[in-house]
């Protein structure tokens, strides 16, 4: 069965541990109650975070190569970034629900992660950052839940270069 906490997933916590050190600034913009970043937000306020504030204005907080890893662990479909806005008394719109939205994310980590940083991100599909925002992909993990649950996806990729765009 899946768990609904994606981090505490043996094999997906094998991974990133893997990658996310002590010694290194990490950052975890969608956290939850998950502390194994070093800095983290959750803009649900239940959650003991560094911040609860929108994940986008949390990423634009850090200055540019200045992130060695982040956990992407953002809502999966629409319907979960629906759930989550309206829970928090949030308007859902054409901005929130369309790829403008994740592209934006998206653009913020390629900004932010220095050279050789990693950023895994977890979903049902393995659409990580990409090579247009200057990351190579390293490392793939499936988890199948079985049965009619979705598989988790975690894809791994390093910074190599600057963005393309």
């Amino acid at each position: 069965m899946p768990d609904s906490r994606t981090y505490n997933i043996k094999p997906i916590n094998r991974l990133i541990h893997k990658y996310v050190r002590p010694d290194i600034l990490s950052i975890d913009p969608f956290a939850n109650d998950s502390k194994i970043a070093k800095i983290t937000n959750d803009i649900d306020p239940q959650y003991i975070c560094n911040y609860n504030i929108d994940a986008l204005d949390f990423l634009k907080m850090f200055d540019s190569n200045s992130v060695d890893a982040v956990l992407f662990d953002p809502p999966y479909s629409v319907r979960q970034v629906a759930e989550c806005y309206k829970k928090m008394g949030k308007t859902v719109n054409f901005e929130t629900t369309q790829a403008t939205f994740w592209t934006k994310l998206k653009n913020e980590i390629s900004r932010i992660v220095r050279h050789d940083g990693y950023v895994l991100s977890f979903g049902w599909n393995s659409n990580g950052i990409g090579k247009t925002h200057g990351f190579e992909m390293i490392e793939i993990l499936m988890v199948a839940h079985g049965g009619p649950h979705n598989d988790t996806i975690v894809t791994v990729e390093r910074k190599v270069q600057g963005s393309l765009f």
